[in-house]
């Protein structure tokens, strides 16, 4: 089974001849498409708002496409925090959800008045003496042990640093209340990259019971809640996608059931979506440039784990297309590889291809998340431009590749040759 890339080969022929390869490229028509479509899932709830994980893709005009769609910005640093006001997302259109967090960290979110999202019950004196306490204030649950769906593990809460303990979360709020603070949230992240259309539902209850918890142990005014991120995206060819459509009417029908008779129906809802906005826009741009037989066939491109880690940090997989041969039959068994002085810099391994000649493009896909945003300059490589592929069919840069000089430019060579 074959998955097509967003872009044929003469656009990237056409393409490469103004930016040489490698290069990430996103497809500003998939990415509000799809921006638009989780808006409608979720429109039943007249708070309802995006925040879109920044870690995901850094980059600035990405952000403002999602800007321009009514996202906002879910940030974790504060470089982040920094891209998210550079694109005018200020106040109430930025998440910041940190861990283990720098005190410069919550004095920047505070100075913009971000929503902030505390991770642990010793944050809530922290933040008070470096920055001081917002009126409205978000903590994030651990419910520790396994979360599961049916007989399916999907992750292991009790493992993860993230988040307050059940009774931590009751014992915050009061504290919060105390304190002064007069509206709070509610937040959790209990799988990742799942297409079980029940994730979400399953977490929204889990968070609904507890907001209803909360609300009658400690008298707190729950605003939001927030099902933060999860959702993921089909990777390999016969994978299933994420039925946004579905979920969203299941979260509607477990709000419903639990939060509106309690009289809580004020309550937003807010999604954290990285992945499920921006992967499948995504592609990594590549050249064969090498052939090695030995043991086994290799195809050598001019990219490597620099600019998409994922397979060598994870083994994850990623889709490949050589451009022109969609419709070939895949005859030959390949490891595609980079030129990194490292065994595992490989994003195919025993993977069946149509023949690869050299000079063939490579289409790497669903490199949209968490591809740039991973590089790394291992081996003095440096990282790709960022291409955006607008709707008008007209290919801007928007990011250079880096050069040498970036990549010395944070040292001091004064005296060195002298």
């Amino acid at each position: 089974m074959q998955k097509l890339p967003f872009v044929s080969k003469d656009q990237l022929t056409e393409i490469i001849k103004k930016f040489p390869t490698p290069f990430h490229l996103y497809d500003e028509a998939g990415i509000r498409r799809n921006a638009r479509e989780l808006k409608q899932a979720f429109s039943w709830n007249k708070g309802f708002k995006e925040y879109f994980a920044v870690k995901a893709t850094p980059t600035p005009a990405i952000l403002k496409i999602l800007k321009e769609e009514g996202c906002g910005c879910d940030c974790s640093s504060y470089t982040e925090l920094m891209l998210s006001e550079a694109v005018g997302c200020v106040g109430e259109d930025i998440m910041f959800s940190s861990n283990a967090t720098p005190a410069e960290d919550f004095v920047y979110a505070r100075k913009l008045n971000a929503i902030i999202n505390l991770d642990d019950i010793t944050h809530i004196d922290f933040l008070e003496k470096t920055a001081g306490l917002p009126e409205t204030v978000c903590c994030r649950l651990n419910p520790g042990g396994v979360f599961s769906l049916g007989n399916a593990i999907m992750d292991m809460p009790g493992d993860a640093k993230y988040g307050f303990t059940r009774s931590q979360l009751t014992d915050g709020f009061k504290i919060l209340r105390s304190k002064g603070v007069k509206h709070f949230g509610l937040h959790a992240f209990l799988a990742s990259n799942t297409t079980n259309d029940g994730y979400y539902p399953e977490l929204a209850r889990i968070l609904f019971r507890t907001a209803v918890e909360l609300k009658n142990e400690t008298g707190a005014h729950i605003r939001f809640i927030n099902l933060s991120g999860g959702i993921g995206i089909p990777y390999q060819p016969n994978q299933k996608k994420s039925n946004i459509a579905a979920i969203g009417e299941a979260v509607r029908k477990a709000y419903e059931e639990i939060l509106v008779p309690e009289g809580m129906d004020d309550i937003a809802i807010f999604t954290e979506l990285g992945r499920y906005m921006l992967a499948p826009y995504g592609c990594l741009v590549t050249k064969a440039v090498h052939r090695k037989d030995i043991y086994k066939k290799y195809i050598g491109v001019d990219a490597c784990a620099c600019n998409l880690m994922r397979p060598a940090m994870y083994g994850a997989y990623h889709h490949i297309t050589v451009a022109g041969k969609e419709t070939a039959e895949p005859e030959v068994v390949y490891d595609i590889v980079g030129s990194l002085c490292e065994n595992n810099d490989k994003f195919a391994i025993d993977r069946k291809l149509p023949k690869i000649d050299i000079g063939d493009i490579l289409v790497i896909h669903d490199t949209g998340a968490h591809g740039f945003s991973m590089g790394y300059n291992y081996n003095g490589k440096l990282r790709s431009a960022e291409l955006l592929l607008k709707e008008d069919g007209d290919v801007e840069m928007i990011r250079r590749a880096e050069t040498p000089k970036d990549y010395l430019a944070t040292f001091d060579f004064t005296g060195l040759f002298d």
